[in-house]
C-alpha cells in the first residue's frame, strides 16, 4: 500500500498557558497542504523500516511510523511489514511532517489489513504518538486547542487559493521555539477572525513564535515581508518551525524569487 502523508500549516498560533505536565495549551487553525511524503507498506518476513530522501534524526526504532506499527500490533494481529518512507517534507519546519507520517501509517495499516479500527481508536493511537498527530486522522481544516490534540470543525474554506511555502533550511527545535514564550490569551477569537476577509488577518491572526524567533533569525522576517511584497493576502510562520507561507488569490510562481530556499507551491483544497 502506498500513501502520501501531507503537511499542514498553522493559520494563527496562540500560546495561551503552560500546563502542569510541561506542555502548553494552544489555539490554532490547522490546514492541510499538498506538500507530501510517500509511505509504502508491504508484507515482509520481518518488520523493517527504511527511509530515503531528507535525512531523519534517530534510528528506525525511534521513527513514529515504527512506533505506530508496534502500538497497533499489540492490539491487532498484524503480520510483519516493510515500511519505506520517502521523506520530502522538511524536518523542524513547523509543517507536522513526522506527525502526518505516523497518522497515515495508522490509517494505512488499518485499511491494508482490514483491521476495522474505529475512528476514535485511531485518534487515541495518534494522540499517544504526538500532540498534532490526531489532526491527520480526519485531515481536514480544524480549530485545534489544548495541546493541539483536540479539535473542532471550523468555518474556513480556502479552496482554489494559491499557497507558497518557503523553507530556508534551518531546523528550529520545539524546545528552542518555546524557550522565549510567555503564554497569554489572545485579544481576538481566532474562530471569529478567520470568518473575516483574508485582508483583515494581517493584524489579527498572529503566530506567537514570530515575536521571539524573528529577532533571533531575521531571515524569517525578511521572507515573510517578501511574501507580502509579492502580493500575499496573508503571510506567516507555520507552527514552531522555520517555514513561512503566503496565501494568494491567484496562482503565483515564486520559485525563482526564492531560488536559494526550498519552495513548495500549489492550490489549496
Amino acid at each position: 500500500m502506498l500513501v502520501f502523508p501531507n503537511a499542514k500549516i498553522n493559520i494563527g498560533l496562540n500560546i495561551v498557558e503552560k500546563r502542569a505536565d510541561g506542555y502548553h495549551n494552544i489555539e490554532s487553525c490547522f490546514y492541510p497542504v499538498g506538500w507530501s511524503d510517500a509511505l509504502e507498506i508491504t508484507v515482509n518476513e520481518q518488520f523493517s523500516f527504511q527511509a530515503d530522501g531528507i535525512a531523519i534524526p534517530g534510528g528506525a526504532s525511534d521513527n513514529l511510523c515504527t512506533k505506530a506499527y508496534q502500538m497497533i500490533a499489540t492490539d491487532y494481529p498484524l503480520p510483519p511489514v516493510k515500511m519505506h518512507l520517502l521523506k520530502s517534507i522538511p524536518i523542524g519546519a513547523g509543517l507536522g511532517g513526522g506527525s502526518a507520517d505516523a497518522a497515515f501509517a495508522i490509517k494505512a495499516l488499518d485499511q491494508h489489513f482490514n483491521l476495522k479500527i474505529s475512528f476514535e481508536k485511531q485518534l487515541d493511537y495518534a494522540r499517544r504518538l504526538g500532540s498534532d498527530c490526531a489532526f491527520f486522522i480526519p485531515n481536514k481544516p480544524a480549530y485545534c486547542f489544548q495541546k493541539g490534540d483536540l479539535f473542532e470543525d471550523i468555518e474556513l474554506n480556502l479552496k482554489g487559493r494559491w499557497i507558497v511555502l518557503v523553507n530556508p533550511g534551518m531546523h528550529i527545535s520545539t524546545a528552542e521555539a518555546y524557550s522565549g514564550i510567555i503564554p497569554k490569551r489572545s485579544e481576538f477569537d481566532l474562530r471569529i477572525v478567520l470568518k473575516e476577509p483574508i485582508s483583515n488577518w494581517k493584524h489579527k491572526v498572529k503566530n506567537d513564535f514570530e515575536a521571539t524567533l524573528f529577532p533571533k533569525y531575521p531571515l524569517l522576517a525578511e521572507i515573510k515581508e517578501a511574501l507580502y511584497k509579492q502580493g500575499a493576502g496573508y503571510a506567516a510562520m507555520s507552527g514552531s518551525g522555520s517555514t513561512l507561507f503566503g496565501i494568494f488569490d491567484l496562482e503565483k510562481d515564486l520559485s525563482k524569487h526564492f531560488a536559494e530556499f526550498v519552495v513548495w507551491q500549489g492550490r489549496l483544497d
